[in-house]
């Protein structure tokens, strides 16, 4: 109940925002990005995931880690794909071995930089796929494990 009451708070502060100019031009594919990202947010938030981090990075890797998140022991690191079309591939399909290979660049930067001299966490790569199609309830999926630290087996 509480993430619901914070998500409508995160939409009315937009609103209002938006309506006081305060909000920059972006492009239409970035502005549906960040709206995808930020229900993806909501949505891991009700299914129990503890989200540290959002857009991360702090070095030369190109990109970012859209969420990171715990879910129970296991460190999640969550790439958003949001689709305001139904085109011929699904939207997890954008997550190809180029992306892939930045994310686990991102993903090995972000571990050098937990605190501590233990043993990495159990890891996993995660997708969220938010479909927005007009007049339709938003869709979120959540695709655990969708690829792994290597591209071998499944990926």
């Amino acid at each position: 109940m509480r993430v619901n009451a914070l998500e409508r708070g995160v939409a009315a502060a937009d609103w209002v925002a938006a309506k006081r100019g305060r909000v920059p031009e972006k492009p239409e594919h970035l502005v549906t990005g960040e709206r995808g990202e930020l229900a993806a947010l909501f949505f891991l938030m009700r299914e129990g995931f503890h989200v540290v981090a959002r857009r991360w990075n702090e070095g030369p890797e190109p990109g970012d880690l859209d969420l990171v998140a715990w879910q129970g022991d296991v460190l999640c690191f969550i790439e958003v794909k949001t689709r305001t079309t139904e085109g011929l591939a699904a939207p997890q399909m954008a997550v190809d071995q180029h992306k892939r290979k930045i994310l686990r660049r991102l993903a090995e930067q972000y571990l050098r930089h937990l605190p501590g001299d233990e043993r990495a966490p159990r890891t996993r790569f995660d997708i969220v796929t938010v479909v927005e199609l007009p007049g339709e309830a938003r869709r979120i999926r959540l695709i655990p494990g969708a690829f792994g630290w290597s591209e071998r087996g499944r990926d």
